[in-house]
């Protein structure tokens, strides 16, 4: 039995350096999706400004002039998507396609996001739980400073892992709230697109 656990412990032990890298790695993931997550923010709200000015009052008789009014700078995936739509020509599969394939792009775009959600926690308890049995020992023996070392490196894990988590999770959350705005808008073009069809 001595064996088994004096192997598990120089396991867990052997952890430690990979998982700290990890946590390192998810840490510099967070502050850049942060960035990149606040330009994408200013952009979206130009947009939906731009798309609800034209959408508020758009009808079957507009949307042949639609597409001129839509600016032609696709900066937000709801811009390149209507301007697709409305070049599908009112073929009711295409644009089903389309609605497809941007919910599959949403999917991609919170990939990140998705992840350190998940990873961050799940390593930062890691982190905390591989240096508490040295630390312990170090307890055991009164070598306070490795306890202290051991505790240091224990807490700094939890906090980078709980960081990236909490990043992860509010731009989820961000994101999903703008996929529904958007996927609704582009129902709503699809919807008279294809009654324009119909009318025809």
């Amino acid at each position: 039995m001595t064996y088994i656990s004096d192997f598990l412990f120089w396991i867990t032990t052997g952890l430690l350096i990979p998982v700290i890298v990890i946590l390192l790695l998810l840490f510099i993931r967070a502050l850049l999706l942060l960035g990149t997550f606040f330009g994408q923010y200013l952009g979206m709200r130009h947009t939906v400004r731009v798309i609800e000015k034209h959408f508020d009052t758009l009808t079957v008789d507009g949307l042949p002039s639609l597409k001129e009014q839509l600016p032609t700078q696709r900066t937000s995936p709801l811009l390149v998507y209507a301007h697709r739509i409305l070049d599908a020509k009112g073929s009711e599969q295409h644009i089903e396609r389309l609605l497809s394939q941007f919910e599959i792009d949403y999917n991609k775009e919170i990939g990140a996001p998705a992840l350190l959600a998940k990873l961050g926690p799940q390593l930062g308890l890691m982190g905390t739980l591989i240096p508490m049995g040295p630390a312990l020992v170090g307890l055991s023996t009164g070598d306070i400073a490795s306890m202290a070392y051991n505790m240091q490196v224990a807490f700094a894990t939890t906090v980078v892992g709980l960081f990236s988590a909490g990043v992860g999770m509010i731009t989820m959350q961000v994101k999903r709230r703008w996929f529904m705005q958007q996927r609704t808008q582009l129902e709503f073009l699809a919807d008279l697109i294809l009654e324009n069809k119909g009318k025809v």
